[in-house]
């Protein structure tokens, strides 16, 4: 059995979602991102950013007296986690109660729900 993954906070995703979306960041550069958000503290965005090397969702080098960070892990292989740890908490690890909620939920558009039935047939095949 795998060793299981702290799971990201809302905060932590955020961040992630930045550092994946440019390959290697340094804190001035997420704290800048955030900031046309939100009012955050460079210290604030720091923490983290150390908080997630420690839970191994980034890995930092030193060039020159600048730390650059990149991610450890792709974003499918993350988000992925996320969805199975959130299946197994919330629905006994099955998939069906979560798919009948998002089919009820009417937030599907027709793209989306044929998307799934295309999905759902390929992997019948």
């Amino acid at each position: 059995m795998r060793p299981k993954t702290p799971t990201l906070t809302e905060q932590e995703l955020e961040i992630m979602k930045i550092v994946w979306s440019r390959d290697v960041s340094t804190v001035r550069d997420v704290y800048e991102a955030l900031l046309e958000r939100r009012k955050i503290a460079y210290t604030t965005v720091m923490t983290m950013m150390k908080i997630l090397e420690q839970k191994k969702y980034l890995l930092k080098t030193q060039e020159d007296r600048t730390y650059i960070y990149r991610p450890a892990k792709p974003k499918n292989q993350v988000i992925k986690g996320m969805v199975r740890e959130f299946v197994n908490r919330v629905f006994n690890g099955s998939a069906e109660p979560l798919l009948l909620h998002l089919m009820e939920d009417q937030r599907l558009t027709k793209k989306e729900l044929e998307e799934i039935t295309r999905m759902i047939r390929r992997k019948e095949a």
